[in-house]
């Protein structure tokens, strides 16, 4: 059974009819090999990754040198675990025969702390080893628009960018700018790790507050719409360059007389998917149709795991949604000074450290629901049964 399946698909701790067979820390003996077996798993395939890292044959290899420098770093919190797990398992075995010479209430009082912090472990072992998203290590390609709420909604889309940006770049990430202009933000972030983090920020943002083009002081509801997607390699996805359409116009926006008399401007067409991607950025036609070809990739990347997972949550569309108010995944209340994740049910009262980047409380905690959404889906009935 591989490793993941093995250590999540468990018999609960104490379950009804559970055999009472105590092992040398005290549990069920079917649920303690249990355990035991993931936490050997996990330190052999740890052992081997450092042997691996060190190994001139792989350090060689670049590619397989960044696969392995990449499940080395995923790993390693699992293995501290799993050793500190280790240490809890012994002072547990210590105590207890060190009980059976004789009842000493501070032995007793050793052998609780230890038998707790076994089910602690036990339980962010289980969390660590949850099979992580694919495509949490990739560069990410964020698109904003402005969506129900006029001129307003156009003006918040370019808040949630500045918002982004911000917090890209207070966690080291680079960004990067693809097509910028009023009410439409589409940007690389580039970073170890980068779809990890903003993959969290796909949806419709909703923000209530007075606009400044309002002269009654009356609050207006207005949305942006962020979609979030891995940027794709070559070795992802295939673009037969016959699928293609390219045409190429004058740029409309500002930017310089050489954008604006030039005919710069890229619109890529994929006619198989439908697909329309146009960028007028910068001011070669070489860049913008180079932009544009790594937005219609992602694009079509996370087209393509749509198709194939039917359970992937992150896909453009449902990111996206209509726009309307009354979809929403945060609200950015400024009268208030409060900003509400609904799916996590998470309400922070620092609007405005938050439009500042300040985004890390949320995101650590739909990680740490994103986890445990994983381990549940993972927890099937098959050792339950046995």
């Amino acid at each position: 059974m591989p490793l993941l399946e093995q250590g999540l698909n468990r018999t609960p701790r104490r379950s009804p009819g559970a055999a009472a067979t105590a092992t040398r820390w005290g549990g069920p003996a079917s649920l303690d090999r249990v355990i035991e077996s993931l936490v050997e798993q996990i330190e052999a395939r740890f052992a081997e990754l450092e042997r691996q890292v060190v190994d001139p044959a792989v350090i060689g290899d670049r590619q397989r040198y960044a696969g392995v420098g990449r499940e080395y770093r995923r790993l390693q919190p699992a293995a501290e675990l799993a050793a500190e797990w280790r240490r809890a398992v012994d002072d547990a075995a210590g105590a207890r025969e060190l009980l059976d010479e004789g009842d000493d209430p501070e032995v007793r009082e050793m052998l609780a702390t230890a038998e707790a912090r076994i089910e602690e472990l036990e339980e962010a072992i289980r969390l660590a080893m949850v099979e992580r998203d694919p495509n949490d290590d990739k560069n990410v390609i964020v698109e904003i628009r402005g969506g129900a709420g006029g001129d307003e909604a156009g003006i918040w889309a370019g808040d949630v960018y500045r918002m982004l940006t911000k917090y890209a770049e207070r966690l080291g990430f680079q960004t990067e700018p693809l097509d910028v202009r009023d009410g439409e933000y589409t940007f690389a972030v580039k970073g170890d790790g980068a779809y990890s983090v903003f993959k969290f920020e796909g949806g419709t943002h909703r923000v209530q507050r007075v606009p400044v083009t309002e002269s009654q002081g009356r609050i207006h509801t207005s949305t942006a719409t962020v979609a979030v997607l891995p940027e794709a390699e070559d070795v992802d996805v295939q673009i037969e360059p016959n699928d293609l359409q390219i045409d190429v116009y004058r740029s409309s926006g500002p930017g310089g007389q050489s954008v604006n008399t030039t005919d710069s401007a890229v619109r890529i067409t994929h006619r198989p998917s439908g697909i329309v991607v146009s960028m007028q950025d910068e001011k070669s036609q070489l860049q913008n149709r180079d932009k544009a070809m790594r937005v219609l990739r992602a694009r079509l990347y996370e087209q393509a795991l749509a198709e194939q997972q039917a359970e992937l949550s992150a896909d453009r569309r449902s990111q996206v949604g209509t726009g309307e108010r009354a979809e929403k995944i945060r609200t950015y209340n400024y009268g208030e000074r409060r900003v509400t994740d609904h799916r996590i049910k998470l309400t922070q009262h620092n609007l405005e450290d938050v439009l500042e980047g300040e985004l890390d409380g949320f995101t650590a905690a739909l990680q740490s629901d994103e986890k445990r959404r994983a381990l549940e889906a993972a927890h099937h009935p098959t050792l339950d049964s046995r």
